[in-house]
């Protein structure tokens, strides 16, 4: 299914939380996810933390030599959309709903629970995201002073924004489906991987399937 070496990825982790939208899909959560600290209302930061430690559970991490990398085409559309709805209202501007729509700000609490102090990047993109993030952890790899890259894909189940988003590129031609429902995979990665090839037994999970193709197999896990 793959041209991947064992040792490219040493772990990985695919959670799509919670409850009856999540049947079927791999890696679903047996319970609502636990909260965040210091980030409220989204399941954003939640799942991304969840996933991140499912896939880190092991593995020391620590220091300089380990970067990290989201990816994600909507983001925090969630918090994003309850932001935005209290200022149409003519509500105070909550200043954390402005912080945790960021998606590095999560990254900036896993990178302090894990002590890494690697670079932080965040992309974006209109197709082929898993692709990019993918070709992305290579060029961070090439740098000799970097070992590991944790990866991450995540998408929130669509909302009015995000299902916004997505028409707007199908409209365009850009051939990128969300998944079915939320979904985040985590793959810790030591050396570049190719793009794994389609595998229609994790369509529901759109354009993060090929990530969650590289996950190896992981006993499982309750939440």
């Amino acid at each position: 299914m793959r041209t991947t070496t064992a040792t490219e990825v040493v772990s990985g982790a695919c959670l799509a939380p919670w409850g009856p939208a999540a049947a079927g899909l791999p890696g679903a959560a047996e319970v609502p996810l636990p909260p965040l600290s210091g980030f409220v209302t989204s399941r954003f930061n939640p799942l991304v933390a969840e996933v991140v430690r499912r896939c880190l559970a092991g593995h020391d991490v620590a220091g300089e030599r380990t970067t990290m990398l989201l990816g994600s085409v909507v983001g925090d559309a969630t918090t994003a959309d309850v932001a935005a709805r209290a200022l149409a209202r003519g509500n105070a501007h909550n200043p954390l709903l402005f912080f945790q729509s960021v998606p590095s700000s999560v990254l900036g609490a896993l990178a302090r629970d894990y002590g890494i102090t690697g670079p932080v990047t965040c992309l974006s993109a209109r197709e082929r995201l898993a692709g990019l993030l993918l070709d992305a952890a290579a060029l961070l790899l090439a740098d000799p002073g970097i070992d590991r890259v944790l990866l991450v894909g995540v998408e929130l189940a669509q909302r009015r924004r995000a299902r916004q988003v997505f028409a707007e590129l199908a409209d365009g031609g850009a051939d990128i489906r969300p998944p079915d429902g939320d979904v985040a995979v985590a793959l810790l990665i030591t050396a570049p991987v190719v793009t794994p090839l389609a595998d229609p037994t994790l369509a529901r999970l759109g354009h993060l399937a090929p990530l969650a193709a590289l996950c190896p197999p992981q006993p499982q896990d309750g939440a």
